[in-house]
């Protein structure tokens, strides 16, 4: 594993544009489940009834009964040492942007700036009658929390039946056209359109460095350096590898 680390470590250190692309499993050690893991909140809410767009819209009262739990497990998470590593090696110049289809906003809390979201974020909340917008914080205390015009707020999350944001999108397709190195972090990138994200990095000559719990369909197809283990362990360490060679 250390050698393997040493040679991540010099993709990254030798890569002009470095991204990384993220997903549930970064956020496991914070204390947030896999939506779709055992235990997780789809096996107790049929994201046919409480997540979809149309859902919220028929009955937002009925679908913030599923809202509230997610919140509650969400406003208890920490950035993890994963979450830090990448926003330790954005201020070193090492990492450009981060790909999420996280909604948790702790890339931001472990300070990461450069981040685009493909599923929103959880700490706003949106008036879809009005247009204003509030923060979680002050809402806190509703539940569900309205707006000002009496109606119900919905988080700024995307929902079944909801397009991904079109500037994520593009500026996603954009980056990954030209990184020489990606890190696929706690996700297997097999739902659309995320899953296209290493291909186009791949095709365009980028080093894929994969680092999850256990093997994926990228792992012997596109990935170059497979970092099998704890996204934290292994962030922190590859983190320390490139202070190192940047030092020498």
């Amino acid at each position: 594993m250390e050698e393997l680390i040493e040679r991540a470590g010099d993709f990254i250190i030798n890569s002009r544009l470095t991204l990384a692309l993220t997903g549930a499993g970064i956020s496991v050690e914070s204390g947030i489940p896999d939506f779709r893991s055992a235990g997780g909140l789809w096996s107790r809410f049929d994201p046919a009834e409480y997540a979809t767009i149309a859902a919220f819209r028929a009955n937002p009262e009925k679908v913030w009964g599923m809202l509230r739990e997610m919140g509650q497990v969400v406003d208890q998470a920490r950035p993890n040492k994963a979450h830090v590593g990448l926003g330790e090696l954005e201020k070193m110049g090492y990492l450009h942007h981060i790909i999420t289809q996280n909604i948790d906003n702790l890339h931001q809390e472990g300070g990461s700036r450069n981040v685009i979201e493909y599923h929103g974020n959880s700490s706003t909340l949106s008036c879809l009658w009005c247009g204003k917008r509030y923060g979680t914080d002050e809402k806190r205390d509703e539940v569900p929390p309205r707006c000002e015009c009496k109606r119900i707020l919905k988080p700024d999350v995307i929902f079944f039946g909801e397009a991904i944001p079109q500037d994520a999108l593009n500026r996603s397709f954009q980056l990954a056209s030209s990184a020489r190195a990606l890190m696929v972090i706690g996700t297997s990138a097999v739902v659309s359109p995320v899953n296209t994200i290493p291909s186009i990095a791949k095709q365009n000559g980028a080093k894929i460095i994969e680092i999850n719990k256990e093997r994926t369909h990228l792992t012997d197809s596109m990935t170059d350096i497979f970092l099998e283990g704890s996204a934290g362990l292994i962030v922190s360490d590859l983190v320390a590898a490139v202070k190192k060679k940047g030092e020498m």
